[in-house]
């Protein structure tokens, strides 16, 4: 039967989130999930949360519960503006946008500064929801050599030449997504210079930089060139993703754009969850809470450095992260991770293949573990029962990957 639906050509390029589809399969009973990026449960500030929003409905209800400006909750914008201080930013409240959570944010820059064929600059690897929030839009992806401290600034310098017109590069500077990495400072500072030299500007993304365990965070790419950057921030990973919160901070040239793409795509953000975050964080308790999220992390993330360590197979290939929520592990030559996922989740694990995380050239060898959900004991057990699903696939002579 013929269908009387003729689809946009940009739905054709629309995939789901291979995390997503990992994600279902995790809720069968018993296994132990290192694949979501979610913060864990556990740190929610739920009496805090739930104090806030009595407050809120007993103080401003009708102003809370009625629509609300594009741009944001006024005040909430203002802390936004002042807390991005400690990156190293001078930023005025009116270049703040809230938005439902960050990733709309990188919906709304693909919608103002993505066309068909244009060039758009990424990490190797990179992202996975910033390659699906940009690909409706239909750029071409050019992908940028990068290492252990993150994008190769040579990389930046030559786009001139290997793509010519290119709109923004898409960068994650602190304890990035997928691979845990950061950019030390230089590495900043000569990224930064390439971009300008190049005349292409930056995204930066910067849902993790809070989530710092020895060291605080470095200048933001955007306090380097805060006329050449666009700036996305979240309160997912501190307070609750379920509030959908996160911000756009942008030159003031971009704004109108971006505030017309956000009223045509919902109008505002809930204005009731905004008043609610902002009456939990303007007396200053994030600077009580988030040193409990980090050093709950940074346990985990010993337990699961010593069991990666310790389980393990030879030839594996890691980098013990300084922050954030995951592991980026290679494995040795003839494993294939998406062959060896459905082995896992048999034996009671789950993780995410590096795959799905590349524009192009994906590396089959590649997987992220994410360490934050689970307990160290759990975490423990995990890291066991991969390495004993990793040296069964070897001893039984895995197959060659291209």
């Amino acid at each position: 039967m013929s269908s009387v639906w003729n689809q946009a050509r940009r739905a054709a390029r629309m995939n789901p989130s291979i995390i997503r589809e990992i994600l279902k399969v995790t809720e069968k009973p018993g296994i132990l999930s290192m694949a979501g990026g979610l913060p864990s449960s556990d740190t929610f500030p739920v009496e805090e949360l739930k104090a806030a929003c009595d407050r809120v409905l007993s103080e401003n209800a009708k102003e809370a519960l009625q629509y609300a400006a594009s741009e944001g909750f006024a005040p909430l914008r203002e802390w936004v503006a002042a807390r991005s201080a400690e990156l190293g930013m001078q930023v005025a409240p009116e270049q703040v946008l809230i938005t439902s959570g960050s990733q709309q944010g990188l919906d709304l820059v693909g919608k103002i500064l993505c066309d068909a064929g244009a060039p758009v600059a990424v990490e190797t690897p990179t992202y996975l929801g910033a390659l699906q929030a940009f690909t409706p839009y239909e750029p071409i992806f050019t992908s940028l050599a990068s290492d252990a401290q993150g994008v190769d600034p040579a990389a930046l310098a030559r786009l001139p030449h290997d793509a010519p017109g290119t709109r923004f590069a898409y960068l994650l500077p602190n304890y990035q997504n997928p691979t845990g990495r950061v950019m030390p400072l230089e590495r900043r500072q000569a990224a930064v210079a390439a971009a300008q030299q190049a005349g292409v500007p930056i995204v930066e993304d910067n849902p993790y930089g809070d989530l710092w365990f020895d060291e605080p965070p470095l200048p933001s790419l955007s306090s380097l060139w805060p006329e050449g950057s666009i700036y996305l921030g979240s309160f997912s990973k501190v307070l609750t993703p379920g509030f959908r919160l996160g911000y756009v901070i942008a030159p003031s040239e971009l704004y109108p754009k971006l505030l017309q793409a956000k009223q045509a795509a919902d109008l505002h953000t809930p204005g009731f969850n905004q008043r609610v975050v902002y009456e939990v964080v303007r007396n200053g308790f994030l600077d009580q809470h988030i040193p409990k999220i980090r050093a709950r992390y940074k346990a985990n993330r010993d337990a699961m450095a010593e069991g990666l360590k310790q389980h393990l197979p030879e030839g594996c290939e890691w980098q013990t992260p300084q922050g954030g929520m995951f592991f980026w592990i290679r494995l040795p030559e003839g494993l294939n991770v998406m062959d060896l996922l459905p082995k896992a989740v048999d034996a009671g694990i789950a993780f995410v293949p590096g795959a799905a995380f590349y524009a192009h050239s994906p590396d089959p060898r590649t997987m992220r573990l994410s360490f934050v959900t689970l307990t160290p004991a759990q975490i423990s057990e995990g890291v066991a029962i991969l390495g004993r699903v990793l040296r069964e696939a070897i001893d039984n002579g895995a197959e060659i990957t291209p």
